[in-house]
């Protein structure tokens, strides 16, 4: 039996009325719990009959820590799979291990369901191929993987109750209070070093929800709500990534909240930064920086009340044996795990891949990676070739350099193939390769610099990126990029929508000049009913601009008189094309530009008038793509003169110097309210302005008596 279970079991004899484990549903004492989990493994042995490994998709819940106990007692490999990976991720692991059955919280249609813990789960058998894994594997953790394809760490249960148990000694038994998890519990570091070292501990494990703590979107987490959380459960002990640690010291400096309950916050997964160390020491936040990975069961060294050097990664636990190479790579005897999935068994001393130094006391220090890969702030590994190799893949895009180790989000250097692809071509290819990667590899920001050669010593004599060369080159430009911008943040944050509106069949047909006279008569009929509400939009957002953001008036009242009569150039346009400009004025627009009007006046209104320089975002970005290249096809495939198009060609010129005074202002643009209402604006927008090209068939006959 594991030590873990005996613990549980001497507690319930000892300590029995001792809360061991709770959540939003259920409270159960020790030996509530023992009981308990006695009940769950006869009902999975009955549901699930054999010794396959099963895998787990699930919220932090008591339920999740019953079904992991009840697999130990049946000593039966649990694959714990975060709820980040992908579809492809989690089909490729589950074959991979030859998993027998996917328990999973959602729904699952005709699947079977049990009850644990209060909460419903459904069961799909699957048909996997058995695979022979390493004896006495009792749980099979999947990193993130440095490329698409996770890599599956096979562990003992006797190596990660050696990890938790070091973790006591080190932290001291008395230190057990109230742990509430922030991580997933299919995070190892959470599932090790929280559940099994804090029942161990004879603790108690407060299994929140991650909604119920915030983090409902893992990669938008509501971090008041987390410290709310934190104080009202009283939390005496967390483990944190770094990122998580930064916007909480944020938060907490914004809101003046305490957290006095809080006595041991663990930090680990990537490199802490001194100034985030010294911020929380200013807060009176009791954080200790550790170090580990999945190999070695989650946790290698750690720093302690009894034992803190801030800046290290603490000193190896009891049970661990470190050494450096000559090149000061870190090497760890007899790690622990058992080996990877498909391959040998793990080697008896395992090279980290990271560099680091010990100091005269002993404290570990580490600096950086040996290979290339990054450790974002999430601590999710991540292959940069991987990255740049979803980027390339765009026409548009010829290299492309990632970066962004430590950081929340990656960034990018981009050299274009051609000087000519204008910036919302690059982030249009950013934002299709962000559709196909996981969140944590998602590309957050980036700059455009010129081609990588040999020449210049950037390139390999076979192509490949010399990437500290490339960072000495452009660590100005690394350096910029760190710092915030809200005009490229605009851009990156409604790539998804600009591609939605690009896509549209009308306005790539119009690019090449294939669509009728009817239909371009019609445009400009729809055009004019949206044209003629920009001035009187502008005077109505001046009317409702909240207190502090007067200085926006100067701004407005240029475009104000930049944009004044354009609506009568477009109805000279109607009639020098053959149209009927009259008609077109006295007429209605159809339902999609009357919805994009309507809305614009009900945000401005309703919500936020600064959100209106989203659509001047999305109307005059679009005339700038649209302006002299589809003009100039169309002249020649309609025969048409320039006399025809004067609101086009007047908007390719006027928009390029609006767009850079738009630039300008937007990195004015300071408080967060502002920049989110601009960002969701333009998002609907960009699908509302898509929607009035999509209502006007290519080949289309006249409507509002165009003709």
């Amino acid at each position: 039996m594991s030590r873990l279970l005996n613990q549980i079991a001497q507690s319930a004899a000892i300590c029995g009325g001792s809360i061991a484990l709770s959540d939003e549903l259920r409270t159960y004492t020790y030996d509530a719990l023992d009981a308990e989990v006695r009940t769950v493994a006869r009902m999975l042995r009955e549901e699930l009959p054999g010794n396959g490994p099963v895998a787990l998709v699930a919220d932090n819940s008591c339920a999740w820590v019953l079904l992991d106990l009840a697999l130990i007692a049946l000593k039966r490999p649990l694959v714990p799979l975060p709820g980040f990976f992908t579809h492809e991720q989690r089909n490729s692991a589950l074959v991979r291990v030859g998993a027998q059955a996917l328990i999973c919280d959602a729904a699952g249609g005709n699947a079977p369901a049990i009850d644990v813990g209060g909460k419903q789960f459904h069961i799909r058998k699957l048909n996997s191929l058995p695979v022979e894994l390493p004896g006495d594997t009792a749980k099979v953790t999947f990193t993130s993987g440095t490329t698409g394809n996770p890599k599956g760490v096979c562990l003992s249960q006797s190596a990660m109750e050696r990890v938790s148990l070091s973790l006591v000694d080190a932290i001291g038994k008395d230190k057990a209070g109230v742990h509430v998890p922030i991580l997933p519990l299919a995070v190892l570091l959470e599932n090790v070093g929280g559940l099994y070292t804090t029942l161990l501990a004879g603790g108690h494990y407060r299994a929140l929800s991650q909604a119920e703590i915030g983090f409902a979107k893992p990669f938008e987490p509501d971090f008041a709500k987390l410290i709310g959380a934190l104080a009202d459960n009283k939390a005496t002990s967390v483990i944190m990534v770094p990122e998580i640690l930064r916007a909480v010291t944020g938060t907490l400096f914004r809101s003046q909240a305490k957290l006095p309950e809080l006595k041991y916050v663990a930090v680990g997964g990537a490199r802490v930064s001194g100034s985030l160390l010294d911020m929380a020491q200013r807060l009176h936040l009791p954080v200790y920086q550790g170090y580990g990975l999945s190999e070695a069961g989650s946790v290698v060294t750690l720093n302690t009340t009894e034992s803190d050097r801030p800046g290290s990664v603490g000193k190896p636990l009891p049970h661990i044996k470190l050494s450096l190479a000559a090149d000061g790579e870190i090497l760890i005897e007899d790690p622990g795990f058992l080996g990877y999935l498909g391959d040998a068994a793990a080697p008896k001393i395992y090279e980290t891949g990271d560099i680091g130094r010990f100091d005269d006391a002993g404290f570990l220090y580490v600096s950086g990676r040996k290979s290339n890969i990054l450790i974002t702030a999430y601590g999710r590994n991540i292959s940069p070739e991987w990255v740049e190799s979803e980027i390339t893949a765009d026409p548009a895009v010829y290299q492309a350099f990632v970066f962004g180790e430590a950081s929340a989000r990656l960034s990018v250097l981009v050299v274009p193939t051609q000087a000519s692809v204008s910036s919302d071509r690059i982030a249009a290819a950013i934002g299709a390769a962000n559709a196909k990667l996981p969140d944590y590899a998602k590309v957050g920001r980036w700059s455009v610099v010129a081609p990588f050669t040999a020449q210049e010593g950037l390139l390999t004599s076979n192509g490949r990126l010399q990437r500290d060369a490339i960072k000495q080159k452009y660590s100005p430009i690394i350096e910029q990029i760190a710092m915030p911008n809200f005009y490229e943040t605009l851009v990156m944050e409604t790539a998804t929508q600009q591609a939605y509106l690009v896509a549209s069949k009308q306005i790539r047909r119009g690019l090449v000049g294939d669509i009728s006279l009817e239909a371009y008569l019609e445009y400009l009929a729809e055009a004019y009913h949206h044209v003629r509400h920009t001035v009187p939009l502008m005077q109505f957002v001046k009317s409702r601009l909240p207190s502090g953001r007067e200085w926006l008036e100067e701004a407005l009242d240029e475009y104000i008189a930049e944009e004044s009569g354009h609506e009568e150039w477009i109805l000279d346009d109607i009639r020098n094309a053959g149209g009927d400009a009259e008609a077109v004025r006295l007429g209605r627009p159809n339902m999609a530009t009357e919805f994009m009007v309507s809305y614009a006046y009900d945000f401005i209104n309703r919500v936020n008038p600064v959100g209106f320089f989203g659509m001047v975002f999305v109307l005059e970005g679009t005339s700038t793509k649209l302006a002299t290249t589809g003009a100039e096809a169309l002249m020649r495939s309609l025969g048409l003169k320039e006399n025809c198009f004067r609101y086009w060609l007047s908007h390719g010129a006027l928009d390029l110097e609006h767009m850079d005074f738009f630039r300008d202002l937007m990195t004015r643009i300071e408080h967060t309210e502002d920049q989110e209402a601009i960002i969701h604006m333009a998002q609907r927008m960009f699908i509302l302005f898509a929607n009035v090209f999509r209502s006007i068939p290519p080949d289309s006959t006249a409507r509002n008596a165009a003709l």
